[in-house]
């Protein structure tokens, strides 16, 4: 039996999800976003960020963690854009199907620096 999973908070951020799609100018295949997104509501939670220190210098990376209703199109290519601070971020690894029920996905994101 799957275990009960519910949303850490409710899905009251909005955000606009940006799927690309691909060209290839001068045999390079680029990535190309759509000016404008579809909106989708999620749960946003960021955590301060996430701390690493290289050369020791200590960097702080805007993450966070996103829950959102299932959408099979929320993939490692896709990037939100939060509608309140117009801050993007890129989704990394693959999203998860929480129980593998489709219902609900939690994924992880990054901030897009210097305007995406």
């Amino acid at each position: 039996m799957a275990r009960d999973y519910k949303p850490s908070a409710p899905f009251a951020t909005a955000a606009e999800l940006f799927n690309p799609t691909y060209s290839t100018i001068k045999g390079v295949r680029k990535k190309v976003f759509p000016e404008h997104g579809e909106q989708i509501n999620v749960s946003f939670k960021t955590y301060l960020g996430s701390e690493s220190t290289t050369n020791d210098v200590l960097t702080v990376v805007n993450t966070g963690i996103v829950e959102t209703w299932y959408r099979p199109d929320i993939t490692p290519e896709s990037k939100l854009k939060l509608l309140e601070t117009g801050q993007e971020y890129e989704v990394l690894g693959v999203p998860e199907d929480i129980d593998m029920r489709h219902q609900w996905l939690k994924f992880r994101v990054q901030a897009i620096k210097g305007g995406g």
